[in-house]
């Protein structure tokens, strides 16, 4: 009966260290009592059985670890768990040669202090320091950079 104790608790602690590993990744409760319960087995098997047997319950709950890991990294387990999305949206970014400062536009949407004016035909992301603007209100373009401009209220 304490052979059956001592192997349930180190496939326990094993499960629950596999659990934390895949499925809820981060130091949580199951990483640390599947730590405590393999610990716990292996100790009642050094302290039930000897050194000579604890070592080997030692030895083999690391290989069985090592195969474990092995089989689950070469079965595909982190294809089934990675995010595979791609990121095909792109940052607009201003024709510095169309707008200068000093050019007139309208808000499209608030400014809150960040949001979007029209400039030239060119729908831009904009910054207004300090302020909120409404919609559909001139402003002054006041600096020009590669991904937004600054502007004023006119």
């Amino acid at each position: 009966m304490l052979t059956f104790v001592i192997i349930f608790l180190i496939l326990l602690g094993l499960f629950l260290i596999f659990l934390e590993f895949f499925v809820i990744p981060g130091i949580t409760v199951a990483g640390i009592g599947g730590l405590i319960f393999s610990i716990a087995g292996i100790y009642m098997a050094y302290n039930n059985y000897g050194s000579a047997t604890g070592h080997i319950i030692l030895l083999s709950t690391i290989i069985f670890a090592l195969i474990l890991f092995i089989i689950s990294f070469k079965s595909g387990t982190w294809d089934k768990l990675m995010l595979k999305s791609t990121v095909t949206g792109q940052v607009e970014t201003v024709n510095e040669n169309t707008i200068q400062p000093g050019d007139t536009g309208t808000t499209i949407t608030r400014l809150n202090p960040v949001g979007k004016v029209r400039v030239k035909d060119q729908i831009i992301e904009a910054k207004c320091p300090g302020q909120f603007v409404d919609p559909n209100t001139e402003v002054i373009v006041k600096e020009v950079y590669k991904t937004y401009i600054i502007v004023k209220q006119k």
